[in-house]
């Protein structure tokens, strides 16, 4: 007899699934299988990286695509690799460095960087082995890594390309800059922090003498490097000052009044400082105005020789200094209370500086024109849709793409610079003469590119390009991108860009973006406010399918997840269920010769066709589901199947056959078992540990439910009329149990039940399937017919087209279930009065946390609800002592 431990424990089964599907290289793709491909790029961890709530997610909705396709037959490649990250692990690297007491700079550049390549050989690998723990199913013979040989040889070529294209030049540009990393910084790598400053309303007087006029600014220092003060032409406040001069205070620079209608009107005085080296926007205004750009600040954040009397502060005692100057001078308005965000360095937590600096670039525009186009004209699918618009707002305000950064890990940028004419040599190998005047003195950037560059190239480097492997023939374009709505642009937008660029071809047909996962208030997960749900204990605590599961069932198209542990908790008990249910049938297999096919069509009982014709939809509904990226939609059809239809209802209806001697017991066990089967590869999945546990004790062909046959809707199982008698005969038990729990009957006492009918098709149904009624109602008795009166004492429900009572009398003892009933509704009055009084206090719902009010709504739901049914049940009582 076939036989599951009585209890499921996920460690164990996990471990050895683990083992199992590697040695059968059950992920392994094959470039010769001739059959049709599906391949997804994993979106690369960094190396640092160690394994969060988000990454769970993303890469479990992978895994059920890369499992399901897998299994629906075909040739299925779900690319590994993880990026070199290269801020963040030089970070790593210069901490070890400081903790020896030495640096980067005291040990060299080689000597650094083979540093870290040695501590990516020992701890670069953690999070890549967190994926295995989850069950990503990804074909880890073909990792990757963004600085490989063969990925810098892509790198490279792309670069030259671009470069000999015309696409790729060097210039000033206003850049993210990191004082403490001193590096630039791409968007993405800056987190913005509500800080409390100050708005500083600054006097900028007339160079005549007359007047003045006031500037706002959240960083006076950097009024050092004022070259203009900016008014709009419309703004009457300021009607004809166009073209006059300024003086700026402290260093009394002449500041011209230039007119643009960028100038916000409603902010402050509508006359705002130009800094073009300190400010995004304003370097824009100085590039469309021809001002001059001054940087006053050293790399390190300190304050340079344009800054005069504070050359050498640090900036924010510059702030101060700069502060008490314009106060000494009387030429500081007035100081406001100002919240406002300020970037700050993913990484170190410094406080970022726009700032003016010579960097590398991509022209993007040509590059964004078909890349739009690939988008609007649906070669490439954004699911959800509406993330359409932020793609196209992106890609059409475009402006070029600062690649350059100033670390050391990384793809060192191939440009050599010639001592003697000065230009710049970039070459696909190490050149040894100057391509412009043959010089021999060369000396390669400093630079290195940023990690986004090598990761846009990500879905055809991994696959081998810049050689033609068959590896790249046989699998791009890739299938499907799951990535989140953070990097669409930083990401998924510069990959279509190269992609097309590159391979003339798209990269992805399809792109789903998913959602943030947050609390269970909706906050975001951080440290700092202790309420990260770690998906390594919970993979501890609850087992990893029920994680997945979780993840999956949240997983609504468009909307942020709201994750607590009680949830993954639930799904665990879910877990239990299956387990159970399949304990059940296995117990029952002794006798049983036959597989898992539906061998014999005959002699099936109302709940045999009813199951099957149930698990029908299923399949269809899961399919479709997957097939439209509805993971949620998908969960929710298995978890309602598998626990409310097979476990709850047909294990229950079947048990009078299954413990019989007769044919109908071999029938039931075939039904079951197929059902039980099917249901396990429909699952697999989202679930694939618990459910290759119990699939290998069945009695199946094959070698593993990984690479089994995905289910498939058939035609001839859909049983229409099953359903629809079924469904009464389940209404007519569902409303006897009702009755029972509103009685407060005990669950085993036997009831006599009377049925009024009001057509003979009605009756005949109930009279052929009472066997079925009796069983899960506990009915002893059942007395059916058109003619039925309802006894004096008796519990009533109306159900289609039917009339039920159950008779009360020798039940129970109404007196004092009256009085029972009467004092629990007084408690639930007196706790209702409480709660009402406490929920309508302003001092209370304005001072407490919302969890606490959340409780106390729910608590008071409750206890509505509860008030509704004994009102019921004392009025049935009253009824039938009347």
């Amino acid at each position: 007899m076939i036989q599951l431990d009585t209890k499921y424990q996920p460690q164990e089964v996990e471990e050895k699934w683990l083992r199992y599907w590697a040695e059968h290289r059950l992920a392994h793709a094959d470039e010769t299988r001739d059959a049709e491909t599906f391949c997804m790029v994993i979106p690369p961890p960094n190396i640092t990286g160690s394994l969060h709530i988000g990454h769970a997610f993303n890469n479990t909705l992978q895994d059920i695509l890369a499992r399901w396709k897998r299994m629906q037959g075909f040739n299925t490649l779900w690319q590994p690799g993880t990026d070199h990250a290269g801020i963040a692990t030089q970070n790593v690297v210069e901490r070890q460095l400081a903790a020896e007491g030495t640096t980067r700079h005291e040990i060299g550049r080689a000597a650094f960087i083979e540093r870290v390549w040695k501590w990516k050989a020992e701890s670069g690998g953690n999070i890549a082995q967190q994926l295995v723990r989850l069950g990503c199913s990804l074909d880890w013979e073909r990792d990757r890594f963004t600085m490989d040989e063969g990925l810098s040889k892509a790198v490279r070529e792309v670069f030259v390309t671009l470069y000999e294209d015309g696409l790729i030049y060097q210039g000033d540009y206003i850049i993210n800059w990191c004082p403490r990393c001193q590096t630039a910084l791409s968007d993405l790598e800056v987190e913005y922090q509500e800080k409390q400053g100050h708005l500083y309303h600054i006097r900028y007087p007339f160079q005549n003498g007359e007047g003045h006029v006031t500037v706002a600014t959240t960083r006076p220092e950097t009024m050092l490097g004022d070259t203009a003060v900016a008014i709009n032409p419309e703004d009457p406040r300021h009607t004809g000052r166009g073209g006059q001069i300024l003086l700026l205070p402290i260093l009394n620079r002449e500041l011209p009044i230039i007119e643009d209608s960028y100038v916000d009107t409603e902010f402050g005085t509508g006359a705002l400082k130009v800094t073009p080296a300190h400010d995004p926007n304003d370097f824009e205004l100085g590039r469309r105005h021809q001002l001059a750009s001054i940087n006053v600040l050293h790399p390190d954040g300190t304050m340079n020789a344009e800054a005069g009397p504070f050359a050498g502060q640090d900036r924010f005692e510059a702030r101060k200094n700069v502060v008490a100057a314009l106060q000494d001078r009387d030429l500081m308005e007035k100081i406001e209370d100002h919240t406002h965000s300020v970037g700050h360095c993913y990484r170190c937590q410094t406080v970022v500086e726009p700032y003016l600096s010579k960097q590398w670039f991509v022209k993007t525009r040509p590059l964004a024109k078909p890349a739009i186009e690939a988008v609007r004209s649906e070669h490439i699918k954004i699911v959800p849709k509406f993330w359409e618009n932020t793609y196209f707002e992106w890609m059409e305000n475009i402006r070029d793409w600062c690649i350059s950064r100033q670390i050391w890990w990384g793809h060192q940028i191939p440009a050599w610079a010639c001592a003697a004419c000065g230009e710049w040599t970039v070459a696909r190998e190490t050149p040894t003469a100057c391509k412009h005047c043959g010089d021999t003195h060369l000396t390669q950037e400093t630079d290195v590119l940023d990690t986004w560059f090598s990761s846009a190239l990500w879905p055809f480097s991994t696959l081998g390009w810049p050689e033609n492997t068959e590896t790249l023939q046989k699998f791009y374009p890739t299938t499907v991108l799951c990535t989140g709505f953070d990097i669409l642009f930083f990401w998924v937008a510069r990959m279509v860009m190269m992609g097309l660029k590159f391979q003339q071809a798209i990269p992805f047909e399809h792109v789903y973006i998913h959602a943030l996962i947050r609390d269970a208030e909706g906050q975001k997960m951080s440290k700092t406010k202790g309420n990260v749900i770690d998906p390594l204990v919970m993979m501890d605590k609850y087992g990893t399918d029920a994680l997945r599961f979780t993840l999956a069932a949240f997983a609504a198209q468009g909307r942020d997840i709201k994750l607590a542990e009680d949830r993954i908790d639930g799904y665990r008990n879910f877990c239990n269920k299956l387990w159970n249910a399949s304990r059940f049938v296995f117990m029952n297999l002794e006798d049983y010769t036959g597989t898992c096919d539906l061998e014999d069509r005959g002699g099936r009982s109302l709940a045999d066709r009813w199951i099957l014709s149930r698990f029908n939809k299923t399949c269809t509904e899961v399919n479709r589901a997957l097939d439209a990226f509805r993971f949620n939609d998908a969960a929710s059809a298995l978890y309602r199947f598998l626990w409310n239809e097979y476990c709850d209802w047909y294990i229950e209806l079947s048990k009078s056959r299954l413990f019989s001697k007769g044919p109908e017991r071999a029938t039931t066990q075939n039904v079951m078992l197929y059902v039980l089967e099917a249901s396990l590869k429909l699952l697999h999945p989202i679930m694939p540990f618990i459910t290759e546990e119990i699939w290998q004790k069945l009695p199946h062909a094959g070698t593993s439910i990984m690479v089994a046959r995905y289910p498939q809707a058939n035609p001839d199982l859909d049983d229409a009329d099953a359903e629809k008698q079924l469904e009464v005969v389940m209404e007519v038990i569902t409303r006897v149990r009702n009755i029972r729990g509103e009685m407060n009957f005990n669950p085993g006492q036997q009831l006599d039940v009377h049925i009024k009918t009001h057509d003979a098709d009605q009756e005949h149904l109930i009279h052929i399937n009472q066997g079925y009624i009796k069983d899960l109602a506990r009915i002893s008795a059942m007395i059916l017919g058109p003619d039925i009166e309802k006894p004096k004492a008796a519990a009533s429900a109306v159900l289609s087209g039917m009339e039920l009572y159950v008779p009360l009398k020798g039940l129970m003892d109404f007196d004092e279930e009256q009085k029972r009933v009467e004092k629990e509704l007084k408690k639930i009055d007196k706790d209702m009065l409480f709660l009402n009084k406490k929920l309508s206090n302003p001092n209370f719902v304005d001072k407490a946390p919302p969890e606490v009010i959340a409780k106390d709504q729910q608590r008071l739901e409750e206890l509505t609800e509860k008030q509704a049914k004994l009102q019921v049940h004392l009025k049935t009582i009253v009824e039938a002592t009347s």
